[in-house]
């Protein structure tokens, strides 16, 4: 299983990651709505806000994943979405080389389906995603990435 590479400002990202002080916070209701909503939009059972750390991944808003606060970094899907700029979507990750062994694809919660739109900064550091899951394939519309896109700039705003 290939981890993301890292991103070629990680550590100016990671300085405004926690220069945010949001990191281990406790959950607040207008990021639950959010994910709430993508979850919805996307017609998926788990949406979350997870802000990639050095070492992990950690989870600012989760539904669907009850009891799940992190994962590993190099487990991360969203490694490879803070790379662009815009929806990293997985289809089918059985088939993707990236993640057909990543153990999130080969235990619970058994992802088949990630789509991720990157939490972009004022700055221009991506520090995080605002993501859906699926455990079957899919793939979002336009439509559905445009709403995507346009709560993870909610998501932004908020944090920031």
């Amino acid at each position: 299983m290939p981890a993301a590479p890292y991103p070629s400002d990680e550590l100016e990202r990671i300085k405004a990651l926690v220069n945010l002080c949001v990191l281990d916070t406790t959950p607040e209701p207008e990021f639950d709505a959010l994910v709430q909503a993508a979850a919805l939009i996307c017609k998926v059972p788990i949406s979350l806000i997870s802000l990639v750390d050095t070492d992990r991944q950690w989870f600012k808003a989760n539904v669907g994943l009850p009891g799940a606060i992190e994962t590993p970094r190099e487990q991360a899907f969203c490694g490879y979405t803070i790379l662009g700029a815009g929806i990293f979507e997985v289809e089918d990750a059985t088939k993707d080389a990236r993640f057909i062994d990543n153990p999130l694809v080969t235990a619970d919660p058994k992802i088949r389906f990630y789509a991720g739109a990157p939490l972009q900064l004022n700055d221009g550091s991506s520090i995080g995603t605002l993501c859906v899951i699926d455990s079957k394939p899919n793939k979002l519309d336009d439509n559905q990435k445009l709403i995507l896109s346009q709560l993870a700039l909610a998501v932004t705003k908020a944090l920031e």
